[in-house]
């Protein structure tokens, strides 16, 4: 065996444990909060629409939000996580651009930290949503199929042939977004709520790429440094919430 494809074999398994490590503490994460929300929980799907991207479909049920805290009758903290499975994403700060997704398909956790403005009735509940939060996106694939179109178009070339590899790091961005809860009967809420997303992970590039103009085959060695994850979009969900009391929630709910 090639010594480097050796190396490569050894890279990429040390990878899928780290992979394997990381979701089975998500897992975790997610069974150990569950089990101390029992007295308020709820069923949801959420989505993400990014930019330039696929539309992403839920690994249900590995979601929880608006875990947190009262800090008095209007204002809350709240917390949670998600696991997504992107079907394309965007990257940015390259030479060239493109409007198709340039990674994907991947898994991807997001966990928020957001401050909320509450207004409640007996009948429902308005929240105004904003802060932090932190992603990662693990089990990466490159879109070749985009990629060489977007390096053909930019370097105005008949054809090109990109081999890449990519070095992944966690990601942050900010949000802000609304959540409407009404209640149907004093234990059954309906929740939807929207959150619009801007964020990025460095995601380097580097490699090479084949390409022919006027029958003249070239391979170009590139360095993309500076290339980041796009996680800009939009977020949705509609879910039902099941209360033990009347009225809005208390701010623990598991969809």
């Amino acid at each position: 065996m090639d010594i480097i494809a050796y190396i490569q074999s050894i890279i990429k398994s040390i990878e899928n444990k780290i992979n394997m490590n990381l979701l089975r503490w998500t897992l975790f994460f997610f069974l150990f909060t569950s089990t101390l929300q029992a007295q308020d929980f709820g069923l949801s799907f959420s989505y993400f629409i990014p930019k330039n991207g696929y539309f992403s479909t839920p690994v249900s049920p590995f979601s929880i939000r608006g875990i947190g805290v009262n800090l008095n009758r209007f204002i809350a903290l709240e917390t949670g996580a998600s696991l997504y499975r992107m079907s394309g994403l965007n990257v940015k700060d390259l030479p060239f651009e493109s409007k198709d997704p340039l990674v994907g398909p991947n898994f991807t956790i997001f966990i928020p930290a957001e401050l909320v403005i509450q207004l409640k009735t007996n009948a429902f509940e308005f929240d105004i949503k904003g802060g932090g939060f932190f992603f990662y996106g693990f089990s990466q694939k490159l879109n070749y199929g985009n990629i060489d179109r977007a390096i053909r178009d930019y370097y105005n070339l008949e054809i090109a042939n990109a081999d890449l590899t990519y070095g992944n790091k966690p990601g942050v961005g900010y949000h802000a977004g609304v959540e409407l809860t009404f209640y149907v009967t004093n234990q059954v809420g309906v929740s939807l709520e929207s959150n619009y997303l801007m964020g990025s992970s460095s995601f380097p590039l580097s490699g090479s790429f084949t390409g022919s103009s006027n029958n003249v085959v070239e391979t170009v060695p590139v360095e993309y440094d500076d290339a980041k994850i796009d996680l800009t979009g939009f977020e949705f969900s509609i879910g039902l919430i099941f209360s033990s009391g009347g009225g809005p929630a208390p701010k623990k709910r598991r969809r």
